[in-house]
């Protein structure tokens, strides 16, 4: 090892190897990503400005809207910025950062989700105990428990991945840092560490999933014994956004971190990172808006002030 030369930078391909594809992503990611930004903000402002809104499923909702508007900030401008110049050099320290703010977002949404998951159970299984169970401080409290978990998780990952030996190449096929491109580019073996991570990620976020899962399942049960079939869409409807987001969410994310560094795709993994990273967080504004006309109310109201 003492002959090796720890590398000091990466390069990352950015969004396409071919320049006129470039040209193209370019405008469409930028495109997507103030799309994004502008419909999370919007449901920020909404919720706090509306206090029909001053509930446990819209507290929930604000801080999903702000972990989207991070969660793509962590990658999108400098990949723009890397595709614009042509210059994709990011120094060894900043990639590292860049992982571990990237897994942080996105396992924190991932816990968030779950907690969402487990306020539609409690507001449809227990909805006489809901309001003093679900009271302010406790929602504060798992938003606190997803972003602390979400940062001790990503801190794991951030070394398990950063503590292997890098020493040429150092092009990473991708347009940010993340785990299998840069675990592919290590000179020593990497097995052993990409079975830790996949084990540790498999029982972590598989675990959280589970208990989404559960809560579903719960609620399934529960709508079902309701007898008309409106209290049933009424009592459905109030999930199916979350719902939505959470298949959007694990379908892609899935696809990318719950398989070995080794089997990664190139092409495949960037197209499913796009998804994930870009997509279902800039989407997630136009799922809860549609089938939510309390939300619908408060936009229309915040844009509309002299109407209403």
């Amino acid at each position: 090892m003492s002959n090796h030369t720890r590398v000091t930078h990466f390069i990352l391909r950015g969004f396409s190897d071919v320049p006129q594809l470039r040209l193209v992503a370019i405008p469409l990611f930028l495109l997507i990503y103030t799309f994004g930004l502008l419909g999370n903000l919007s449901i920020i402002m909404a919720v706090v400005r509306d206090s029909r809104l001053h509930s446990p499923m819209y507290f929930f909702l604000k801080n999903l809207s702000f972990l989207d508007m991070c969660y793509t900030s962590a990658t999108i401008p400098k990949a723009v910025a890397i595709s614009c110049t042509g210059s994709g050099v990011i120094s060894y320290l900043e990639c590292a950062t860049q992982l571990y703010i990237f897994i942080t977002f996105s396992s924190a949404e991932c816990f968030l989700l779950t907690a969402m998951a487990y306020d539609r159970c409690l507001a449809i299984l227990r909805p006489l105990l809901y309001g003093s169970i679900m009271s302010q401080k406790y929602c504060s409290a798992l938003v606190v428990t997803a972003w602390v978990s979400g940062a001790i998780y990503s801190a794991f990952h951030t070394f398990n991945t950063f503590s292997l030996l890098y020493c040429g190449p150092n092009v990473i096929e991708h347009f940010f840092c993340d785990i299998p491109p840069v675990m592919r580019l290590s000179c020593t073996d990497y097995h052993l560490s990409e079975e830790v991570g996949f084990v540790v990620s498999s029982c972590i976020i598989m675990s959280s999933f589970a208990l989404t899962v559960v809560s579903y399942i719960g609620i399934v049960a529960t709508v079902l014994r309701i007898p008309s079939v409106d209290g049933r869409w009424k009592a459905f409807s109030t999930c199916s956004s979350h719902l939505t987001t959470v298949i959007l969410f694990y379908g892609t994310g899935s696809f990318v971190y719950l398989r070995p560094a080794s089997q990664y795709s190139l092409i495949l993994g960037r197209l499913a990172s796009v998804f994930y990273s870009v997509v279902t967080p800039s989407l997630n504004p136009v799922v809860y808006c549609l089938r939510n006309k309390d939300m619908k109310f408060a936009l229309q109201k915040l844009y509309c002030r002299t109407k209403y």
